[in-house]
C-alpha cells in the first residue's frame, strides 16, 4: 500500500480536472503578472526620474518580454497536452487516460505549478526592486527558477509526445525563447544594479583624507564579514539541496553542492603494513 503512487487515491475525474484547472490557473497567473508589470511601469514613470527611471524601465521591459514568452509557452504546452491525450487515449475517456498515466500527469501538474509560481515570484521581486525595498539578486534567482521550471515542463510534455509533433517542436522553441528572455532579465538587472550602486556609493568628492581612510577601513571590515557570511551561506545551500533531494525521493542520487568534500579520516592502524612473515 505504501508503494502505490499517491495519485491512485484520487478519483479519475478529479485527476483529469486537476490538469485542466492547473493549466488554466497558470495562464491566469501569467495574465495577472503582465497587468501588474504594466501598473509598475506607470508608477515608476510618475515617481522616479533620471538613472533610476532608466534602470526601472529596462528591468520591467525585460520582465514583460519574459512574461509574454511564458504565456506562449503555456499555450503551446496546453495544445501539445491535448494532442497527446487525443492520440494516446484510444477508446478510453480523457479522465481514464490521465488516471492510467498518473505519474506523467503528476509531473505535468507539478511543472505547470512551478512555472506559475516562478512568474508570480518574479513580479513580486520586481515590484520590491522598483519600490527600493527589495534586492536585485531576488530577480536573478527568480529568472533562474523560471528557466528551470520551463525545462521541467518541456521534459514532462516530451515523455508522451510524438517526436514528429509540430506542437513539440514549437514548445521546444518557446522554451529556448523563455531561456533567452530570462537571461535578458538577469543582464538588465545586473547592469541596473551596477548603475545604481555606482551612483550611490562611488561619489567620494568632498571627503577629507581622514574620512577617506576611515571609509577604507570600514569597507575592508565589510569585505571580510561578507566573505565569512558567503562561506556560511554556501554550506547552508548545500544542506538545503541535500534535504530537497531527500524529500523528492532522490536521496541516493543527491548531487553534492559542487565542492569536494574531505574524505573521512582513516582509523589508526588501518593503513599500517602487515608484518612480514619471517623465513623459517
Amino acid at each position: 500500500q505504501e508503494l502505490r503512487p499517491k495519485s491512485l487515491d484520487i478519483k479519475q475525474e478529479e485527476l483529469g480536472d486537476m490538469v485542466e484547472k492547473e493549466m488554466a490557473s497558470t495562464s491566469e497567473a501569467i495574465e495577472d503578472a503582465v497587468r501588474r508589470i504594466e501598473e509598475m511601469m506607470s508608477q515608476a514613470r510618475s515617481e522616479s526620474s533620471g538613472v533610476k527611471l532608466e534602470v526601472n524601465e529596462r528591468i520591467l521591459n525585460s520582465c514583460t518580454d519574459l512574461m509574454k514568452a511564458i504565456r506562449l509557452l503555456v499555450t503551446t504546452s496546453t495544445n501539445l497536452q491535448k494532442e497527446i491525450v487525443e492520440s494516446g487515449r484510444g477508446a478510453a475517456t480523457t479522465q481514464e487516460f490521465y488516471a492510467k498515466n498518473s505519474r506523467w500527469t503528476e509531473g505535468l501538474i507539478s511543472a505547470s505549478k512551478a512555472v506559475g509560481w516562478g512568474a508570480t515570484q518574479l513580479v513580486e521581486s520586481a515590484d520590491r526592486v522598483v519600490l527600493h525595498t527589495g534586492k536585485y539578486e531576488e530577480l536573478i534567482v527568480c529568472s533562474h527558477e523560471i528557466a528551470a521550471s520551463t525545462a521541467q515542463l518541456v521534459a514532462a510534455s516530451k515523455v508522451k509526445a510524438e517526436k514528429s509533433s509540430r506542437n513539440l517542436a514549437k514548445l521546444q522553441e518557446c522554451s529556448r525563447n523563455v531561456n533567452e528572455m530570462a537571461a535578458n532579465v538577469v543582464a538588465s538587472t545586473k547592469s541596473g544594479q551596477e548603475q545604481i550602486e555606482e551612483k550611490d556609493t562611488m561619489d567620494f568628492s568632498g571627503m577629507s583624507l581622514i574620512k577617506l581612510k576611515k571609509e577604507e577601513m570600514e569597507t575592508q571590515v565589510k569585505v571580510l564579514e561578507l566573505e565569512k557570511r558567503l562561506e556560511g551561506e554556501r554550506v547552508r545551500l548545500g544542506e538545503l539541496r541535500k534535504q530537497h533531494y531527500v524529500l523528492a525521493g532522490g536521496c541516493d542520487d543527491a548531487p553534492d553542492d559542487g565542492e569536494a568534500k574531505p574524505a573521512p579520516a582513516p582509523r589508526r592502524g588501518i593503513l599500517k603494513k602487515p608484518p612480514i612473515a619471517q623465513k623459517p
